[in-house]
């Protein structure tokens, strides 16, 4: 589609827009989309109480939301989010399309609306959406982030203020857009509103801190006078009036405990020529109390020569109260204490900090914690800090370092950073054996330290994301899920059950005692079980030990079992089962751990609907093969023939391969081929290149101009794909062979006496490649007792092996074979293709043996 046919109402194409607005800007520095936004943004955060703002805007091809504007939330941990499909099943997609008001009040509503979003960032908070419209037309959405452990944020005051904000962010936009030259009318202006860049981060004001107070003064070292701006008289509590100039004047100033520090100072000036963070403590006396109390400062300088010899320390007297004390504080802490940006960067360290983890601060400074200590490398450690910030909620974990020392770690986080504290602790009653790392979650305060869980265990989430895109089936997806989430989580029994026709089903199941779930099946949804109650209440249900689940359903059936987790398998609002784990001992769920599985069972559900789906298509796919393939063969005498077809393993279960036997007067036609391609449309073509195929032989024509005349009609079809054919006509009587190729692999012959050849008949192109093909014909005779093997590529192709060798491989087999019955020499050829499971082709073999009475 050309750019002007995809623009709305027909007025400007995307590229004429792009360049438009870069003439704008360029002629309007100050007219930037993303600072009509910025207050707008950062009042709905205020209002909604809040943390953390997003505006998306439409893109220019209008298929993309991209993110324009991020506020109190790093944009490295939303990079995933930094454009997403306006069809997507996403929270800002929805609110967008959906041109509604949207909000999700903690991680399992996010979780049973929108698996895939929880997938990614698997964290406790809140999020609310808003559309964003121009002349009546959604333009973008306004998003809010805040903690979920606080007042649910729906109510009217929340929505309002989010209103508030959007129409003033609504305003704003209108006016960037009637900047823009041609901007005449509603649908015009609404027209000019889209995003295709970076997002810019906006930061939320912080609150106001305490001034620092810096001073300039003058020390004469050769005849100890003091000179200074109002500043620094200020900080030495003395006015210009009252201030003679004098260093006794200074020291009478300075507390009496700290009068060798100033003297130090002078002594460091003579012999360095510098003097750097000397602190005293200088007396402040309030009008107010009469009290004595101290002010701590700190002297900076450096000694410059003037005229006549004198030596000048020339510095700055600065006000010590916050910054340099609040440091020295932390230095006397027991525990380490580091500080990190948004970004997860160290800006901070104390000395024990470093000592603890080993490494000194100017490693440290500027990078990732988990970049710089190798011990820190497994993603999990990454993930507290990303639960920390997108919670905005306390975090702790445990971490055993390289010299076996248990340490742990307590984030704080904050709208513009994170604070960490660590500190030796013991070792955890779960510890893994063997000294694996095992980083664990909690969260509040450190006293809530808990013994670590599984690695990464919000991880499992993302890895059984990936693996659920590539399994096709429902049977795929119920091993998939049982293969991730009982090592993952330590599971040892997992129970998979489908809702049909208001009952519920075993689908899979493993590590459950035998027939223990027999008089579950077919249970009807309104049955007292917690399955059943997990699905119908769309929450998931946690046991941690058997006395709780026996006290909420008495009467149930319990195995050997000691924890259970049931899991409601919700797809698009639509209920599709319950997944059930089981643990053999009491175990504890952590909130990452509730988190973690509550969005697996989202996923799960999504891919089980998917499969389902795809089960019902290949089911309609299969009958088509088998309605396309032969019932039967004739009974030819003198001649014994089968087929075997075996689909593939990969995408649609249908595919392009056919085999026939077909009479042709005194003679019959052994066929078999191959259309590129799996799907429904390969399907047809074969189909009809296999009416093709049958109305020329049966009509009598030689080999040649059957093949030749089925090339021309799949050239004349028109369909894009090509085909392989062999076509070998043999006359019962004699045993004469007429063969012709297509590009097929070659047939297989086995003489009487067991010695077995590969057929290289001379052959032609692809069916559909060139209209006017020649394809030869060989001649052959077929001695009483030999067997024919006619078969296709998916016989003897396996991905990353040469054809040669599977064909030898199958020749080998056809040598070694002593059986008198055809039908169990096909399965022995057949069976290694069997065995296969990741089989991309299909498999078609036709097999003849020829005269075998006669040769025995």
């Amino acid at each position: 589609m050309d750019e002007a046919a995809a623009a709305p109402h027909g007025e400007r194409s995307a590229g004429m827009r792009g360049r438009e607005t870069e003439r704008v800007h360029s002629a309007h520095p100050e007219a930037r989309i993303e600072d009509a936004l910025a207050e707008p943004v950062v009042a709905a955060i205020q209002g909604v109480g809040g943390y953390g703002g997003l505006v998306y805007l439409r893109s220019r091809d209008r298929r993309s939301l991209v993110l324009c504007v991020v506020c109190g939330v790093p944009r490295s941990l939303l990079r995933p989010w930094w454009r997403v499909p306006v069809g997507g099943a996403l929270p800002m997609s929805e609110a967008y399309r959906r041109g509604e008001d949207l909000w999700l009040p903690d991680e399992r509503a996010t979780m049973l609306r929108f698996p895939q979003f929880t997938a990614a960032l698997p964290y406790a908070f809140a999020h609310a959406y808003h559309p964003v419209r121009v002349g009546g037309e959604t333009v973008g959405v306004l998003g809010v982030l805040r903690s979920a452990t606080r007042e649910p944020s729906d109510g009217q005051s929340g929505r309002v203020a989010l209103l508030e904000a959007g129409r003033d962010m609504e305003r704003r936009l209108t006016e960037f857009a009637r900047r823009m030259p041609g901007r005449e009318g509603p649908d015009a202006v609404a027209y000019g509103i889209e995003y295709d860049d970076q997002p810019v981060n906006v930061r939320l004001p912080t609150p106001p801190a305490r001034a620092v107070e810096v001073g300039i003064i003058e020390w004469d070292l050769e005849r100890d006078l003091w000179s200074g701006d109002d500043d620094a008289l200020s900080l030495l509590g003395v006015t210009r009036e009252e201030f003679g100039g004098t260093m006794a004047e200074v020291e009478a100033r300075v507390s009496p405990d700290d009068q060798h520090e100033l003297r130090a100072s002078r002594r460091e000036a003579e012999d360095t020529g510098q003097v750097r963070a000397r602190h005293f403590r200088v007396v402040d006396e309030p009008e107010d109390t009469g009290r004595m109390r101290y002010r701590p400062v700190e002297l900076w300088g450096h000694v410059v020569r003037v005229e006549g010899a004198a030596r000048i320390l020339v510095g700055a007297l600065v006000d010590a109260a916050g910054g340099a004390t609040a440091a020295e504080a932390a230095e006397r802490l027991p525990d380490g204490l580091f500080s990190l940006d948004q970004d997860g960067r160290v800006i901070y360290a104390n000395r024990r900090c470093q000592e603890l983890l080993g490494c000194e601060l100017e490693r440290l400074l500027g990078h990732h914690p988990w970049h710089v200590l190798t011990w820190l490398h497994d993603p999990a450690y990454e993930d507290r800090y990303r639960a920390a910030m997108l919670s905005q909620e306390p975090v702790s974990y445990l971490v055993r370092d390289p010299d076996g020392v248990w340490l742990g770690f307590a984030l704080y986080p904050g709208v513009h950073g994170l604070t960490g504290r660590v500190f030796r602790t013991d070792a955890p009653a779960e510890a893994e054996p063997g000294g694996a790392l095992a980083p664990g979650a909690g969260t509040g305060a450190p006293s809530e330290l808990v013994a670590p869980t599984r690695a990464g265990a919000l991880y499992h989430v993302v890895q059984m994301a990936s693996v659920l895109t590539e399994a096709v089936t429902v049977r795929d997806v119920c091993r998939a899920v049982a293969e991730r989430l009982l090592p993952g989580f330590g599971a040892q029994e997992i129970a998979l059950y489908t809702v049909r026709e208001g009952r519920m089903y075993l689908l899979w199941e493993s590590g459950y005692p035998r027939h223990f779930l027999d008089p579950f099946e077919g249970v009807t949804l309104d049955a007292n079980l917690p399955g059943v109650h997990a699905l119908t209440t769309r929450l998931p249900l946690f046991f941690e030990s058997p006395e709780a689940l026996a006290t909420a359903y008495p009467g149930i059936t319990l195995n050997s079992m000691g924890t259970w987790a049931f899991l409601p398998l919700i797809a698009s609002g639509h209920p599709v089962g319950s997944c059930i784990l089981g643990w053999n001992a009491p175990h504890r769920f952590t909130s990452e751990e509730r988190s973690a599985l509550t969005a697996l069972g989202g996923l799960t559900a999504q891919a089980m609907e998917r499969a389902r789906l795809y089960d019902a298509e290949s089911a309609v796919a299969r009958g088509l093969q088998e309605g396309l393939l032969p019932h039967r063969l004739p009974a030819i005498d003198r001649m014994l023939t089968t087929g075997r077809y075996l689909p593939g393993t990969q995408g649609m279960a249908i595919g392009g391969d056919w085999y026939d036997v077909i009479r042709t007067g005194p003679r019959v036609a052994l066929v078999i081929g191959d259309v590129e391609g799996h799907s429904v449309g390969a399907a047809a073509v074969m189909g009809q290149l296999r009416s093709a195929v049958h109305a020329f032989a049966a009509s009598g024509r030689p080999p040649q101009e059957v093949i030749t005349h089925t090339n021309r009609l799949l050239v004349e079809l028109e369909t894009d794909v090509f085909a392989t054919c062999c076509y070998i006509e043999l006359e019962p009587d004699t045993g004469r062979v007429l063969a012709v190729r297509a590009g097929h692999p070659p047939p297989l012959l086995r003489h009487p006496d067991g010695r077995t050849e590969s057929l290289d008949l001379p052959g032609g192109v692809l069916l559909g490649v060139i209209p006017d093909a020649v394809y030869p014909v060989t001649t052959l005779t077929l001695a009483p007792g030999s067997v024919l093997a006619l078969y296709t590529d998916g016989l003897v192709e396996t991905p990353g092996a040469d054809i040669g060798t599977g064909i030898e491989a199958v020749r080998g087999v056809l040598a070694r074979s002593r059986t008198r019955s055809v039908e169990e020499l096909a399965d022995q050829l057949i069976r290694s293709a069997r065995r296969t499971e990741d089989r991309p082709d299909d498999v078609a073999l036709l097999l003849t043996a020829y005269d075998w009475d006669t040769a025995r």
